[in-house]
């Protein structure tokens, strides 16, 4: 995701509320399909015959995926922010305007729109529950663990990741953010218990010098691209940062990982903004998003780039199904798109335009359980 401070005037608060739930359904083709479908309280997981959890790369066979809700609780009064400066996403300003019911229906639309395209290559999806009374209601106490700005549960790629068979939640830098890891917890809780698998989580951010403090460590699943034993981290100094790195390479050494850290552009907030991993030698790329250009393992690799005009617009935050099959929205058909399908890449196209102005598009609203090849 990425973050854009926008100048508004006003003392009067904010809240803006769409909600969107979508239902999975078993593919007809692929593999791991679903067998089951189940709903209490609003809440949708699945049932296959193989649970399993492990991502070998971006770009292994997606099999297993948490596909994201779409609920936005955010409550800013202007007068909080200096000289009126609010946070709000690329394009929030275009949401402001629209009709409410109109905006969510069209969210609705796109993440449909999602669903059947992953359900076609038989990909299994989980949700997570809806946010509960009481966690709104966290969200707005100003002197709560989100400061009074809200609680979100949008895009599920940062809340949680899995690097190989390690299910790891993360440290939001964004107070609004902080409570959203907890309508997927019982997803990692029952991943965890069937497959025994290690799931474990950043430590609390250090707030003793307000909730803002930069100290963290801070770690956000949109910083990571897994590429076999080698995880590249991004650090714009929004997001992640330094203390949440070095906690994720110490955790992962021992178990044979190696973890480099990959430099932003302050105007980039996670790494899937800048890089997305198609197949093995093959990327798409904004360079001008990255600080100090690529890591030397990556420096070879054949590059489709993009301008960082795009890059802010999400264009770069596509979906990798397979190593040959790639999601991106119809607005980059004529650019990434052409690219893709030159290289011999099969291009599934959706509008996603309503959540690329909350700041997320493909990636960030899901987050894989099971990516592997073998």
């Amino acid at each position: 995701m990425k973050k854009k401070s926008w100048k508004w005037v006003g003392s009067t608060a904010l809240s803006i509320v769409l909600v969107t739930s979508i239902l999975p359904g078993a593919g007809a083709t692929g593999v791991s399909k679903v067998n089951k479908v189940t709903e209490v309280n609003g809440t949708v997981t699945t049932k296959s015959k193989k649970n399993n959890v492990y991502v070998e790369s971006e770009f292994a066979t997606l099999k297993r995926v948490v596909l994201t809700q779409s609920e936005a609780f955010m409550h800013f009064n202007f007068d909080d922010f200096p000289e009126g400066d609010m946070p709000m996403p690329e394009g929030g300003m275009s949401i402001m305007n629209t009709d409410p019911a109109e905006a969510q229906k069209k969210w609705e639309k796109e993440r449909e729109d999602l669903k059947k395209v992953l359900e076609k290559y038989g990909v299994e999806i989980q949700r997570p529950r809806l946010l509960t009374e009481k966690e709104k209601q966290l969200g707005a106490v100003k002197d709560g663990i989100t400061g009074g700005e809200g609680v979100t549960n949008f895009f599920v790629r940062d809340p949680f990741f899995t690097i190989g068979n390690h299910l790891i939640e993360g440290s939001f830098k964004s107070a609004y953010r902080r409570l959203e890891v907890l309508p997927v917890r019982s997803i990692l809780d029952k991943e965890a218990a069937q497959n025994k698998v290690p799931h474990v989580a950043v430590p609390q951010p250090d707030v003793s010098k307000g909730i803002n403090s930069a100290a963290g460590p801070y770690l956000e699943g949109g910083d990571i691209l897994v590429y076999g034993k080698t995880v590249f981290v991004g650090n714009s100094g929004l997001a992640s940062n330094k203390a949440g790195i070095d906690w994720l390479r110490n955790y992962l050494t021992p178990s044979g990982y190696k973890v480099v850290e990959v430099k932003l552009e302050p105007g980039t907030l996670h790494l899937d903004c800048a890089i997305s991993f198609v197949r093995d030698g093959l990327m798409i790329v904004s360079m001008d998003s990255l600080a100090n250009g690529l890591p030397e393992e990556l420096k070879k690799w054949d590059k489709i780039k993009v301008s960082y005009k795009d890059a802010q617009d999400l264009a770069v935050n596509g979906l990798p199904i397979s190593s040959k099959v790639y999601v991106t929205d119809i607005a980059f058909k004529s650019t990434i798109g052409k690219e893709l399908e030159i290289r011999g890449i099969k291009v599934e196209y959706i509008d996603y335009k309503i959540s690329r102005s909350f700041g997320g598009a493909f990636r960030c609203s899901t987050q894989p359980l099971l990516r592997t090849d073998s």
